[in-house]
């Protein structure tokens, strides 16, 4: 099982930490929603819960709950800045079957 990064979601990620002053990693997860079943959910981890996965990517931990793992796993998150207004992350999974028209939400 596995999680990782490219380089420029790992410096992002790191920038991101830095300015927020604290912080122990990154939280990616899924959560219902849209019309094709889940969508991702990223935050800032401040903390490890028993039903968390871990993970470490060029230096950036990764916490996933378990529930989420087996929809994310095997993921590369990456981040894309092609302008001041278009920028975020980009997220290369491989477990998608579907994905909706607009791109928010997917299923497994």
């Amino acid at each position: 099982m596995s999680i990782t990064l490219t380089e420029s979601a790992a410096q992002h990620v790191n920038k991101m930490l830095q300015q927020r002053g604290e912080g122990l990693g990154l939280r990616l997860g899924t959560k219902k929603s849209g019309c094709t079943g889940f969508a991702y959910v990223v935050d800032y981890a401040d903390e490890i819960h028993d039903d968390d996965v871990t993970f470490e990517s060029l230096g950036i931990t990764l916490v996933v709950d378990k529930k989420s793992l087996s929809q994310i796993d095997g993921m590369t998150l990456d981040y894309q800045k092609s302008s001041v207004l278009n920028h975020g992350f980009d997220f290369i999974n491989p477990n998608i079957q579907e994905m909706c028209g607009c791109g928010e939400s997917f299923s497994v």
